[in-house]
């Protein structure tokens, strides 16, 4: 009788009140992701409206894009929202992902102070601004730590024809360190960096640096979203991760992405329909 009692009791113990929220939370994926998704607060905004659905818990590593991926590879998540095309095309190829998709997208600006000692605003040519900053011996203040933003900083400076790293400790600054961190430096240090839009908006701590150069081709920062091979990860939750990449590239994963504000500017974009 004893056993039976017991036996009901572990049958129905899931619809009992005060367990369906420990039962959900047992369903989460893991997404590995940069840190501008992160600090600009856009999964703070939009992740909820995909968990009440699905009722799948999402938990972001938010790391720069270099170590996500590398994350990504020793199967230390589900999915991966990164912006450094080429790095996550060879991750596909590698057979770490199934698949990339354009996920949004937003741009780079070059933030320094508002003095301009390297006189390079409004310049239409970010690579000859940096070559003006290198020229002026300005302070810059680096990343430098593998993410889609350093990647883009090693992009512009090799158009440059300049390798700023030999530098190091002079007038170029490597702090090792997120956007956030980067940006309080150059702002402490009255120095030029650059920044993706996303984390220079949500910023608050601007002193004195201004957006100095702005709106070029080669400032366009593409982020991707890719599901991490089963066959490769076999404890990857596949069918979890699955519902999430297809609610961010839905209609109305999109349309969440896209109504997204920091003090009221939209600050990623979608391509047109």
């Amino acid at each position: 009788m004893h056993r039976f009692i017991i036996g009901l009791l572990i049958l129905f113990l899931p619809l009992l009140p005060g367990t369906l929220h420990a039962v959900a939370a047992d369903r989460f994926i893991i997404v590995q992701s940069t840190t501008s998704t992160q600090n600009s607060g856009l999964y703070d905004a939009i992740l909820p409206l995909f968990t009440q659905k699905t009722g799948i818990a999402v938990r972001v590593v938010a790391v720069g894009t270099g170590q996500a991926i590398k994350n990504a590879e020793r199967c230390d998540g589900d999915v991966l929202v990164v912006h450094a095309k080429r790095a996550e095309e060879a991750f596909v190829a590698a057979g770490y992902g199934l698949s990339r998709t354009d996920l949004m997208y937003n741009d780079f600006v070059l933030v320094g102070p508002a003095s301009d000692p390297a006189v390079i605003v409004g310049m239409a040519d970010p690579a000859a601004a940096l070559g003006r900053i290198a020229a002026a011996r300005a302070p810059f203040v680096s990343r430098s730590d593998d993410s889609g933003t350093y990647k883009k900083e090693m992009e512009l400076w090799k158009k440059s024809g300049l390798k700023p790293v030999s530098a190091s400790a002079a007038w170029y600054r490597e702090t090792g360190s997120g956007m956030g961190a980067t940006l309080n430096v150059a702002a402490a240090m009255n120095a030029y960096t650059l920044t993706d839009r996303a984390t220079w908006i949500a910023f608050a701590n601007k002193a004195d640096l201004k957006i100095l150069v702005q709106g070029a081709p080669s400032l366009f920062n593409q982020y991707g979203i890719i599901l991490v091979n089963p066959q490769h990860c076999p404890h990857v939750r596949v069918d979890d991760g699955r519902q999430f990449v297809n609610w961010m590239l839905s209609i109305e994963g999109q349309d969440a992405i896209a109504a997204f504000r920091v003090h009221g500017q939209p600050v990623f974009f979608l391509k047109p329909r």
